[in-house]
């Protein structure tokens, strides 16, 4: 008796945690350009997520704001730039190149050329500080012999 109640019991707990799923828009056009515009928009609270595959509460409040936009007559564009002027660029994936946004465009390939300016730099240095001794003959024979007796002493490759 106790095996089937638990039985039971286990497969009641499972469809309680069972959750519907989110209604789409009645009108496909609207889901479809929902999904198109939200592909573009950043999750406010995810941060690496878009706002369109995001399961926040926030991104469902934004997903239901686009919606209600869009069913206003709102053009993309005019979805973007509430958006924008409410939460910022950083909302956007591709935020636009203006001068407040140069560091995000060009801060990476400022740092890689530095990078590679010290890199040259510093080899430059260590290049210069390095003095080439030339091998005296008795230290020449002993790395001739060495070499001689390394070259004899390796197996055979028996292919």
């Amino acid at each position: 008796m106790k095996p089937a109640l638990a039985a039971v019991l286990l497969t009641l707990a499972t469809q309680l945690h069972a959750a519907d799923a989110t209604p789409m828009a009645e009108d496909p056009v609207v889901e479809a350009r929902l999904v198109a515009i939200s592909e573009e928009l950043r999750c406010l609270v995810c941060q690496n997520e878009s706002l369109a595959a995001s399961r926040a509460e926030l991104a469902q409040d934004l997903r239901r704001e686009v919606r209600t936009l869009i069913r206003d007559g709102k053009s993309d564009a005019d979805i973007r730039d509430y958006l924008v002027a409410r939460y910022g660029d950083f909302v956007l994936y591709r935020p636009p190149v203006k001068p407040s946004t140069w560091l995000l465009w060009f801060g990476p390939f400022v740092l890689l050329a530095g990078g590679a300016a010290g890199l040259v730099a510093y080899l430059r240095r260590r290049a210069g500080r390095v003095d080439a001794t030339p091998l005296s003959a008795t230290d020449r024979a002993a790395a001739e012999a060495l070499l001689a007796d390394a070259a004899t002493q390796r197996p055979k490759d028996d292919r």
